[in-house]
This record gives structure tokens, C-alpha cells and sequence, in this order.
């Protein structure tokens, strides 16, 4: 999976519905191997962006959990900390 997909399910509050897009323009770069689409590709690139993002959606409203929703904040400070231990002290 790209790195740069993120998980979407069982965080509170729920993913947005933007937050689902760029997931879903996440992984249709990667497929394609396209950053961005010449003009010939860009109708065909939008419509599978739409068509992720809609499938994603929809697997994300059935999924069903038993476990407690994850705080957003609790899980971006836990990848911080694993980014300063990969790579050392940001600098600012």
C-alpha cells in the first residue's frame, strides 16, 4: 500500500468525506503512475477518483467494529513520536 494512504476506519470523529478523496487520489497516483494526468488521461483519472472514493465510502459506512474508536489527536502524536524516532529531532 502507498505510504501515504492513511487508515480511515474507526477513528472519532469518522473520516470526512474529503479525507476519503484524497485517499482515494492517494491510490489512484500510485496505480496509474500518474502525479498528474496529461489532458488526453485527466476525464479518465477523475472518474476513477470518484469511483474509489465512492467504493471507499461505502466500505467504510458497512464496516463494523467492537473495538473503541481511535482518537485522531492520540494517533498523530504516536506517528510523530515514530517520525522523530526514525528521523531524528524535527528542526524549526
Amino acid at each position: 500500500m502507498c505510504r501515504n494512504i492513511r487508515t480511515l476506519f474507526n477513528f472519532s470523529p469518522a473520516a470526512t468525506d474529503e479525507e476519503v478523496r484524497a485517499a482515494s487520489l492517494q491510490f489512484v497516483r500510485k496505480i496509474s503512475g500518474f502525479t498528474k494526468p496529461s489532458l488526453s488521461n485527466q476525464a479518465a483519472f477523475d472518474r476513477a477518483v470518484e469511483d474509489v472514493a465512492r467504493a471507499s465510502r461505502k466500505l467504510l459506512d458497512a464496516l463494523k467494529t467492537g473495538a473503541p474508536p481511535k482518537d485522531r489527536d492520540a494517533e498523530a502524536a504516536k506517528a510523530r513520536q515514530r517520525a522523530i524516532e526514525r528521523f531524528g529531532q524535527a528542526r524549526g
